[in-house]
């Protein structure tokens, strides 16, 4: 008789989901769904707002990474008024990039992945947690502390504060970075590449140890897309949208974001708030595409700085196929290479001249009825789109983020794994849990608000055709 698993809450990543497991009438898996529980409305509640409000707006999209909103949405500005920003306010706009990345990163890996990958995946759960890494393995916890606090004073000494920073706007920034906070961010670079040294170590660590996930943790075929430089390098501003295959082939290169909606398409699933992009070319769900930090390693041909040019290098020896990463699990090892390359880039544009030039920003009305801006985000490719009236007010506004473009690969990774751990109508902690830690491998942003910490509370329950509950398991 056909049966549903239901995992809801799912734990340890922004906002609320669950996650349904339909057996068929054998008692084996026949699919899994990622549920998007909750609905935010800023796409509609944005129009009626001037084009200057966009970016302070946007950013509270997030509490998490308000500057990925905070740049896609400036960029959309720029394009409006139809004016290139100072060098100075692109180098700036980029550290401030570079910090929200470090510092998410650092909060995926440490604080909300670390624990399955320390402990195990069929560790007791009231250990498996941030606060069991503290007990446990204090070294470890208080440099992810640390390295996220690096990357978050780097946002504050720039724009102000460290969450919601009124400082990026449409022609360029507000201010620039002052000599006393250039020095503060050179004294932490020796502490920050320490720990992401560390943090290497112990993932390169346990790759043997988790083969066996690694082969069914959304291990499949896909498209990658991801921004890249105009001479293959690794890009987190720049550059143009570049979508490979899993052999490695470039399907499409040099796209201009301006045009996306010619090579990205949204279907919609009555079971879900998030919408489902997808590659128009190949329609849905054919299209299927993954984004982030596994897509940027894999479109890219260099990351462009010594130390990280060697990760990559490593990385795609070790747990790659002819260059190309396939497996969702190896997010992870991809954040960390992405880590030691922003602590670099940061090196490299405090030591510029020009972040403490005072020519930051270019004034101009409003020159373009329409604007696009992209960005990468931590978890991915971010697309902001802004019609506007002659006034500049807001008549449309779309917003692709990157979670919703992972969210075709989120579904085919919940599903591999649940049909490799679940048999039948029985429900073990393990399974359930590596369930979960496939959707945390995308660090998906659901709500755009603060991570779950503390206890994972779970309530499966199996149900029958007839909706008749033959089973529940909770965990407190």
């Amino acid at each position: 008789m056909a049966e549903t698993i239901t995992i809801e809450p799912v734990t340890r990543l922004e906002g609320h989901a669950k996650i349904t497991v339909h057996l068929d009438d054998a008692g084996r898996v026949d699919e899994a769904r990622f549920h998007i529980a909750e609905f935010r409305g800023f796409e509609k509640f944005c129009e009626g707002r001037p084009l200057g409000e966009m970016a302070g707006i946007t950013a509270r999209i997030c509490g998490i990474c308000p500057v990925s909103h905070l740049l896609a949405s400036s960029k959309a500005g720029d394009a409006i008024l139809g004016v290139p920003v100072p060098p100075a306010a692109e180098k700036l706009r980029r550290l401030m990039n570079l910090g929200q990345l470090i510092q998410s990163h650092a909060l995926s890996f440490f604080h909300l992945s670390s624990p399955d990958l320390v402990f195990g995946m069929d560790s007791d759960p009231l250990k498996r947690n941030v606060f069991g890494i503290m007990q446990a393995h204090p070294d470890v916890a208080r440099a992810g502390i640390r390295l996220r606090q690096f990357g978050q004073e780097m946002i504050e000494l720039l724009g102000g504060q460290k969450v919601h920073p009124a400082w990026t706007v449409p022609g360029g920034v507000r201010e620039p970075l002052t000599e006393e906070g250039r020095q503060r961010v050179l004294a932490w670079l020796p502490e920050a590449r320490e720990t992401t040294d560390l943090a290497l170590a112990l993932f390169k660590g346990l790759l043997d140890k988790y083969a066996p996930e690694a082969e069914v943790f959304g291990n499949f075929r896909s498209l990658f897309m991801s921004l890249v430089a105009d001479d293959g390098e690794w890009e987190h501003y720049g550059g143009k949208v570049r979508i490979v295959d899993s052999d490695g082939n470039t399907i499409a290169d040099k796209l201009d974001e301006a045009d996306y909606q010619e090579y990205i398409a949204e279907a919609v699933e009555s079971w879900s708030y998030l919408k489902f992009p997808y590659y128009r070319p190949l329609g849905y769900p054919e299209g299927m595409y993954r984004v982030g930090p596994l897509a940027r390693l894999n479109t890219c041909t260099h990351m462009g700085t010594p130390r990280a040019d060697g990760e990559l290098l490593e990385y795609r020896d070790r747990v790659g196929t002819n260059g190309i990463v396939t497996s969702s699990l190896m997010y992870h090892y991809a954040r960390l290479v992405e880590i030691m390359a922003g602590i670099e880039r940061v090196e490299r544009l405090v030591n510029d001249p020009d972040v403490l030039s005072s020519r930051v920003r270019v004034d101009a009305g409003i020159n373009n009825l329409e604007g696009v801006g992209v960005s990468e985000a931590p978890r991915g490719t971010l697309f902001h789109h802004y019609k506007v009236d002659e006034n500049g007010v807001i008549r449309k506004a779309n917003l692709i983020v990157a979670t919703g473009h992972n969210n075709l690969a989120m579904n085919r990774t919940v599903s591999q794994i649940a049909k490799h751990y679940i048999d039948g109508p029985g429900i073990p902690d393990g399974a359930l849990n590596r369930i979960e830690a496939g959707t945390r491998c995308y660090d998906p942003c659901l709500s755009c608000s603060t991570h779950a910490v503390g206890k994972m509370p779970l309530h499966v329950t199996l149900l029958d055709a007839g909706g008749n509950v033959v089973d529940e398991a909770r965990r407190e």
